[in-house]
């Protein structure tokens, strides 16, 4: 730790002191050198992380910006949209070694039909025998097991609308489950792209806005 004035440092009766996670005010004097070693680590690691944020969102919007001016140019030229389904769009340079590509994807809720599809499903599981369709039970479980926000598994649901079972309930509960879904706007995102050769696999640009050291 330097000798400059801690950042987050209080002055009480001209001794300074640091708050710590408890909210207690401890003198400065008495904090060991571990922790404030650790603390102007992990402060000057989270500026820097708040700056390449800021400089992320910054780069992202001016490829949005960007490619929807080229869009925009190309249309007037030629009298024609320029980019797929949904405003998906797809940029290569002209030796095809370096791409960067539009995605945008619907944001999706669920409306109580997918509980009546959850009740059509349980009764067919409960008629089923136990030791049948295990890997069905098994998705079925992943499908209907909430994440840490309370969100259905999206991606398991849409496998199991893949399965075809005679059933009528279960025809009727994947028709629950399609009525159940409502698209409620979208998201854009902006992806780069790189790779040796025309033919090549194409890698990953993760973090094209933080500058390479």
């Amino acid at each position: 730790m330097t000798n400059k004035m801690h950042p987050a440092a209080i002055d009480i009766g001209g001794e300074p002191h640091l708050r710590d996670a408890k909210g207690r005010l401890v003198p400065l004097a008495t904090v060991k050198a571990t922790d404030l070693l650790m603390d102007e680590l992990v402060r000057s690691l989270n500026a820097e992380a708040r700056e390449n944020a800021k400089r992320n969102a910054d780069f992202r919007a001016r490829t949005f910006t960007t490619v929807s001016e080229l869009q925009a140019l190309l249309a007037q030229q030629y009298d024609a949209k320029v980019g797929g389904q949904k405003g998906n769009i797809q940029l290569l340079t002209f030796d095809g070694l370096q791409r960067v590509q539009i995605a945008v994807s619907d944001l999706i809720e669920f409306g109580p039909e997918l509980q009546v599809a959850k009740a059509l499903i349980d009764e067919c599981l409960t008629e089923w025998a136990v030791d049948s369709k295990v890997e069905l039970r098994a998705l079925i479980n992943r499908v209907f097991s909430v994440d840490k926000e309370g969100q259905i598994n999206r991606a398991e649901l849409f496998m199991l609308l893949r399965v075809e079972i005679a059933d009528e309930r279960w025809r009727a509960a994947m028709a629950a489950i399609k009525d159940s879904i409502r698209v409620i706007g979208s998201r854009s995102y902006a992806r780069y792209y790189e790779r040796d050769q025309p033919d090549g696999r194409w890698t990953a640009i993760t973090d094209a806005a933080t500058p390479a050291r």
